[in-house]
Formats: structure tokens, C-alpha cells, sequence
């Protein structure tokens, strides 16, 4: 039995999928599996898949399933997990050769503390440069929130999460005809019951292309809207700032404007500072209009 699945959501990703796969090849431990999540592709994802796992290199899991979105490809990766830890690598980034090793060194010390849900560490880009801002010097533990709203943490990090603790929660809802709900509403929910150990170490090495989500983010508000509604509430709903919750009932108001949800207040766990936001909240949603037609 493995400790660490590395898992990776991917659709029609065939093209840039080798340099992750190198990249596990590479690794200094090889105590972890991959599991290739393929979403819908209609490219070569599974004869490219199939040649590596007759390599036999390293241990290679290969799951096709209906096109559902990021979000989706999480759900069914968090079902067929069988390791201690888990780690979502995009298929378009990739690790440094001693990111498995690292992180199980970092495991070692930690796995018996149970109110840790895994550990956070850090993102890179291909020269080296940490995304963002490191964590902060002294902080053994924190929560996701904490460090980016009190500490001030910026830039994303690498969620290394303990597999049992991931399916204590609900799976992300699937809605017809969307393809993302934000990863980040699992994190949150997480962040009310445990907390991580925190890394200045660099566990993936990340590369946003054209097509990627987070160059799109404008449009998929307006794409899946639904998804949007509901991280919008629980941002809402577990939010320590006034100020926070103001902007998240911004982007709630756009998410009911874009599916005609009228009565803003049905659901909503801040209503009183929903009903300030409103006139913000509809010139919020004109811009993002604005923007999407630019």
C-alpha cells in the first residue's frame, strides 16, 4: 500500500500531460501512485495513459468518466483513493523531483496529530519563483482562511490532505449543463473542524495555460453560476470580516442575477448585509458583462 495518491483531473490535456508524467518518473521517493482522472477527453489521453502504465515505471491508476469539470473529477478521485494522503497535481503542472519525498518527510512528523487535516506548502513557477507569499515564519499550524485572511497570506498553496478526513465531508454538487463549483468550498469546510501543518517547502511547479480555468475565471462565473451560488453562501456563512462578507454578497447577487434568482434573500445566510450589497452587487455583475464581451 501506497501513503501518497498524486492525482490529476484532466480533459484533453494529452498534449502537456508528459511533463507531469516525467516528472513522477523522476521523483526520489516513489512511494505514491497517479491517478489519472479523465474527464470526458476526446483526444489520445487514454492510449497516452495506457503506454505509460506498460512502461511500468511507476504505479499508474487510469479512470474515464463523463465530462463533469474539475469539480467532478475531484469527487470521483476522492471515491477511488485508497492511500493515507492525497495530492491534486493539475495536468498542466508537474513536481520537483524530490516533492514525494519532502512531503512524506514532512508527514512523518505530523501523522499522529489528528486534529491536522493534512499539510499546505507551496507553488512555484518554472523559475523558481514561490506564487505569492511564503507562510510565515513560526506558524507551525494554521487554517487555510487564517493564513490568507489574517496572516496575509497571497498566492495559491499545495493542499496535501488526509484521505479519511476529505470524506467526512459532502462531495462537491454536480449542476446540468455547469463544469466548475470552486475547489476552495471543501477547503473551507475543512478549515471549521482542523487545521494544517504548514511548509515553506515548494511541492509543485505550475504553468497556467490559455485554456486553464484560472485564466477564464470571468467567464466561468457567467458559466456555471450555480457553482458560484453556492461557494458564495458558505463563504458567507463561515466568514470572520465584515468587509469579506460584503464582497462575497457582491458576487452572490451576480450568481442570482446570471440564474434569475430573484428573491435573494431565500438561502442566504447574511441577509442584512446581502440587502446593503445589492447595488454593488448589480454593478459588479455588469462589469463582469463588460469584461466577458471585451
Amino acid at each position: 500500500m501506497k501513503t501518497l495518491t498524486v492525482f490529476t483531473p484532466s480533459f484533453n490535456r494529452a498534449y502537456c500531460l508528459d511533463q507531469l508524467y516525467n516528472s513522477l518518473v523522476q521523483q526520489s521517493s516513489k512511494d505514491f501512485c497517479w491517478l489519472i482522472i479523465d474527464d470526458g477527453s476526446s483526444d489520445n489521453t487514454k492510449e497516452l495513459v495506457q503506454s505509460w502504465i506498460d512502461e511500468n515505471l511507476i504505479d499508474i491508476q487510469y479512470h474515464h468518466q463523463e465530462n463533469q469539470g474539475m469539480h467532478g473529477g475531484h469527487n470521483s478521485a476522492y471515491k477511488l483513493i485508497n492511500t493515507e494522503l492525497n495530492l491534486c497535481i493539475d495536468s498542466d503542472d508537474f513536481m520537483p523531483a524530490n516533492g514525494v519525498e519532502l512531503i512524506l518527510k514532512q508527514w512523518s512528523e505530523v501523522k499522529d496529530k489528528p486534529h491536522l487535516a493534512g499539510i499546505i506548502g507551496l507553488d512555484a513557477d518554472k523559475s523558481g519563483k514561490i506564487l505569492g507569499t511564503k507562510l510565515p515564519e513560526g506558524i507551525e499550524e494554521a487554517t487555510l482562511y487564517d493564513l490568507h485572511h489574517k496572516y496575509k497570506v497571497t498566492g495559491d498553496k499545495k493542499l496535501i490532505l488526509r484521505t479519511a478526513v476529505v470524506r467526512e465531508f459532502p462531495p462537491y454538487p454536480i449542476y446540468k449543463d455547469e463544469r466548475l463549483v470552486p475547489l476552495g468550498t471543501l477547503y473551507l469546510q475543512i478549515d471549521q473542524k482542523y487545521k494544517y501543518k504548514c511548509a515553506n517547502e515548494v511541492y509543485c511547479i505550475v504553468e497556467y495555460l490559455e485554456d486553464g480555468s484560472s485564466r477564464n475565471i470571468l467567464k466561468q462565473y457567467k458559466r456555471s453560476p450555480r457553482g458560484f451560488l453556492y461557494s458564495r453562501i458558505l463563504e458567507m456563512k463561515y466568514s470572520k470580516s465584515w468587509t469579506y462578507t460584503f464582497t462575497r454578497a457582491m458576487h452572490y447577487i451576480s450568481s442570482c442575477i446570471f440564474i434569475k434568482k430573484w428573491n435573494i434573500l431565500s438561502g442566504n445566510p447574511k441577509k442584512v448585509t446581502t440587502i446593503l450589497a445589492l447595488p454593488f452587487g448589480i454593478l459588479l455583475h455588469v462589469y463582469i458583462l463588460l469584461k466577458i464581451r471585451k
